[in-house]
């Protein structure tokens, strides 16, 4: 089972990883920006999804992902539910995915509830920067 990361910028401009045992945010998240409460519920959907295809396959729920999915739930209620945070990456791609670096991904655009109008996001930095930002590829601190 494929395993993946979400890095996130939080709306005070902290950067955060968040792990999946699946590539199942893929079917939820894309780089670009979410409302806070938008984000954590698809984030959390996911993870649930991904605990869910580990216990169809291993006969236990994944630790792991019900740990994200807390750190995830802790970090969004720092913020307001209207405020934006920012999928900056998500690695690796989907498979067979037509992407120019290791940084886009075919999956849906923010604000999307469905397959229609997926689109393969390839570009070397990310969907948005944050205002005052200089460089795409800032690095976690």
């Amino acid at each position: 089972m494929p395993e993946m990361t979400v890095q996130v910028r939080w709306p005070d401009g902290r950067l955060r990883q968040y792990y999946s045992p699946s590539l199942v945010l893929h079917d939820h998240l894309a780089p670009g920006t979410y409302r806070v409460d938008d984000f954590r519920s698809r984030a959390t959907t996911a993870l649930d999804e991904a605990s869910a295809r580990v216990r169809a396959k291993y006969g236990f729920a994944c630790t792991s992902a019900a740990a994200s999915a807390e750190e995830i739930a802790l970090d969004a209620a720092r913020h307001a539910d209207f405020a934006e945070v920012e999928v900056v990456s998500m690695y690796p791609p989907l498979p067979g995915a037509d992407v120019a670096s290791t940084r886009g991904v075919a999956s849906l655009r923010p604000g999307s509830t469905s397959g229609k109008g997926a689109e393969v996001a390839s570009t070397r930095g990310v969907a948005s920067l944050r205002p005052g930002s200089t460089s795409s590829d800032e690095e976690l601190s």
